[in-house]
């Protein structure tokens, strides 16, 4: 037993050190929450779920995170409005939009909606860190976008020139772009013990979602209990919550914001099958079309920038972030 319990630990840390098998979990975990997000839309309401989501998961973190804290009280307090503001992106805002955007869309677009991800990281941390695209950079993005936009414009022009556009992509687009800020701002945290930074962030996020909770009660809108209510709280609250997080930001960690955006394109891959093999939604020519042109930016950005392996433009917290 005692052999086994010691090849586990090994196991585990030599996973810690993986950052493309640690990034390719979180995918599968956050594909996963836009599927129950959709799927339960019906049973628990955007708002709730996004509460309850974040609530339990610091319930489950705080015992663990309790020592880190202590010891990181002084440099919590000195870097208040960073950890504000990571707790505002990351936790109170991304999910809580993408839940909202999910009553008016399907899975499939929100995932290919979020393939912008690595385009808009690229581009909003050559902003904030200093950097400039050069010409491959911009004109992937522009193509990137172009792919976007076919997305939410379901391939018919005349949607976007009548501003008909579906309010749940659009929505989701809001999402993305305060993921995008998130994930660059990560390379600004103070240096926290992952368990620290993720436990303060929760509950800023819980915070911040807790006045919208308590408005979406008000107008009627409350949690059906029913099984199938719980099981989509629980897994929220674990997988895409606990394991995607920590793996995610340990991810920035090892490679940096760039190289962590342009590899998480699996994630709308990944999502838009589970979308079909789950909950039956259909493929259609303008997602086809939308992502071979999400794919052709992200490829013709990437080709000017350093390798995937390259370390971050600035130095981060080693000791492990969430």
């Amino acid at each position: 037993m005692a052999a086994m319990i010691h090849r586990s630990i090994l196991l585990l840390k030599s996973l810690w050190s993986k950052a493309y098998i640690l990034l390719t979990i979180t995918a599968l975990c956050w594909a996963g929450n836009a599927i129950v997000g959709r799927g339960a839309r019906e049973l628990v309401p955007p708002v709730a779920l996004a509460f309850w989501r974040w609530s339990i998961a610091l319930v489950l973190i705080l015992p663990f995170a309790w020592p880190h804290l202590r010891r990181d009280k002084d440099v919590i307090l000195a870097n208040p409005r960073i950890l504000i503001l990571l707790g505002i992106l990351g936790i109170g805002a991304f999910n809580t939009l993408l839940y909202t955007g999910l009553q008016d869309t399907t899975a499939l677009n929100a995932m290919l909606v979020q393939s912008a991800q690595p385009v808009l990281i690229l581009l909003i941390g050559a902003a904030i860190m200093g950097d400039r695209p050069g010409w491959r950079q911009f004109c992937g993005a522009t193509v990137a976008l172009a792919g976007v936009v076919t997305i939410i414009g379901r391939g018919d022009l005349s949607i976007l020139w009548n501003l008909r556009l579906n309010t749940g992509d659009l929505i989701i687009g809001a999402a993305v772009i305060f993921w995008s800020l998130y994930s660059v701002m990560l390379q600004r945290r103070p240096t926290l013990h992952p368990l620290s930074l993720f436990a303060v962030t929760l509950l800023v996020g819980i915070l911040v979602i807790a006045p919208f909770y308590v408005w979406e009660i008000l107008s009627g809108r409350q949690i059906i209990a029913q099984l199938g209510s719980w099981l989509a709280i629980g897994y929220v609250s674990i997988f895409p919550s606990l394991i995607a997080y920590l793996f995610f930001n340990r991810g920035v960690e090892l490679i940096g914001s760039a190289a962590t955006g342009m590899y998480m394109n699996v994630l709308p891959l990944l999502g838009a099958g589970l979308a079909i093999l789950l909950l039956g939604e259909e493929l259609y020519l303008f997602h086809v079309a939308g992502m071979a042109l999400i794919l052709g930016g992200i490829l013709w950005a990437g080709r000017g920038q350093a390798p995937l392996a390259a370390a971050p433009a600035k130095p981060v917290d080693l000791s492990g972030r969430i």
